[in-house]
């Protein structure tokens, strides 16, 4: 939230407007922009997490033991959808602009 004296800005000759209304239009991304970027990064995540869970699943506790090596197959195998769903939210928020 911003101070009562920041929220608003007033230039001569133009109209008042908000500070969301100023930096939400400078921030205004075409969704197919948009939605290329999350899907480029949700294919970096997914190569970063799958070479990240090979090399965790070494370590010698989970490598020896079927239990803990069953467990973190699973956790690992469904981890990466959760750093994944902001991603996934934020590409399907309009950007301000219709198509």
């Amino acid at each position: 939230m911003l101070p009562p004296a920041l929220a608003t800005i007033a230039l001569p000759g133009l109209p008042v407007r908000t500070a969301g209304q100023v930096f939400g239009a400078a921030l205004a991304m075409p969704i197919r922009l948009r939605k290329f970027i999350g899907a480029v990064l949700l294919f970096v995540l997914v190569i970063v997490w799958a070479l990240t869970a090979m090399t965790l699943a070494q370590v010698p506790f989970i490598h020896d033991n079927m239990i803990a090596s069953i467990a973190y197959y699973v956790i690992a195998g469904l981890g990466w959808v959760l750093p994944a769903m902001p991603l996934v939210s934020w590409m399907s928020r309009s950007g301000g602009r219709s198509q």
